[in-house]
């Protein structure tokens, strides 16, 4: 590698690593509002918060990943054209070929990079998600737990709680129960405790009245208690999370037993053959759009104003690109055995880039086809 070579390496390199900074710090703004006020809500500390959000983390930076790659090619190829660095490389004898070694090397430093995050990190940073999820989902202490304000706990579950003491006790209970359409009933105490036991998660209310409302006879009756348990271990709203969602799968998996893989979590076979290699694909988009950015921008001859027309094209490229990843993605599902085109999109990023070095490297050719419309024709 020439001292050239590694000075535009380290250019692409700390520039790739401020978008990336940049690109997560606005995605993770904006996602992590909604995840606070889930969290916060739910009755969970802030812990939990920083927790899910650390978990969440792999699958942002693989989505920004090759944003911040494009942009890092872009954004170094146009500042040596600019600055005249790259001109001065073109006219000492250096190819446009020559000069994407440190390009493809850049690409190829990302897609290994990727290729950690999208294969082994995002895989087990969603499975521990959601199993964080489900456990925070049946913490029904936690949902119960917020003074002064009409929680729903399950459907059909309405419980309010006026004041929580630090010794646990709780005050002006309510708990309205109407799972039961035919006999809905209310439980309503001046004071309560929750306690847990080998039998699950009790609600005992102490000095309360409970009425129960038949809807057939139209009656309501009312019971005095001088204590009285309810079961909300059933309250909990884990739901079927011991199900794993697709993203959640090891790689390892897919590729020991896929056909095991798929009679243990239901999944068709197309669905894991295109999530299997949607996964290595992410890896030739790392290298494709490193690429298409600086390839692009070298059909572009020297100007102070930048290579404007040049990075719009780039990206128009980069929009084609993503719009067959999105239409092929479907067809790998219906027909497993179609997987190579899930690859298509990377393979026609990097045939691109290499008719367009294979231009850039002719410049006799586009002053010819200048020129030729340039000369006046003859009166």
């Amino acid at each position: 590698m020439s001292r050239f070579d590694g000075y535009f390496l380290r250019q692409l390199l700390v520039l790739f690593g401020f978008f990336t900074l940049v690109l997560v710090g606005v995605f993770w703004i904006t996602r992590s509002v909604s995840l606070f006020d889930r969290v916060i809500s739910g009755g969970q500390s802030a812990m939990v918060f920083l927790e899910f959000t650390a978990l969440t983390l792999p699958t942002l930076i693989r989505t920004v990943m090759p944003m911040a790659v494009f942009a890092a090619a872009v954004y170094a190829t146009n500042r040596l054209s600019r600055e005249s660095e790259m001109t001065v490389m073109l006219a000492t004898g250096s190819s446009p070929w020559r000069l994407a070694r440190a390009v493809f090397i850049f690409g190829l430093i990302a897609g290994l990079m990727m290729a950690a995050i999208s294969v082994f990190l995002r895989p087990a940073s969603v499975d521990q998600l959601e199993r964080r999820q489900a456990e925070v989902a049946g913490d029904v202490t936690a949902q119960l737990l917020n003074e002064g304000e009409f929680l729903h706990p399950a459907p059909g579950v309405t419980v309010y709680i006026g004041q929580i003491d630090l010794d646990g006790t709780l005050h002006e209970v309510f708990v309205s129960d109407r799972r039961d359409d035919a006999n809905p009933v209310s439980y309503s105490s001046t004071t309560a405790y929750l306690v847990n036991n080998d039998a699950g998660i009790h609600l005992v209310m102490v000095d309360g009245v409970a009425l129960r409302l038949n809807e057939q006879d139209k009656t309501l009756s009312s019971t005095l208690f001088e204590d009285a348990s309810y079961d909300i271990s059933e309250l909990t709203s884990s739901g079927d999370m011991a199900h794993r969602s697709l993203e959640a799968i090891p790689t390892v998996e897919f590729i020991e037993d896929i056909e095991a893989a798929s009679a243990t979590y239901g999944f068709t076979h197309g669905q894991l053959v295109e999530e299997l290699h949607q996964r290595f694909s992410w890896i030739a988009i790392c290298i494709t759009v490193a690429l298409v950015g600086y390839s692009t921008l070298m059909l572009g001859s020297f100007s102070r104003f930048g290579l404007w027309p040049q990075i719009f094209g780039a990206f128009t490229i980069l929009i084609v690109l993503e719009g067959v990843r999105g239409f092929v993605a479907p067809i790998v599902i219906d027909d497993p055995k179609l997987w190579p085109i899930l690859y298509g999109p990377g393979i026609m990023g990097i045939m691109i880039s290499c008719l367009f070095l294979l231009v850039a490297g002719r410049p006799l050719i586009r002053q010819r086809n200048r020129q030729d419309v340039a000369v006046p024709s003859p009166v």
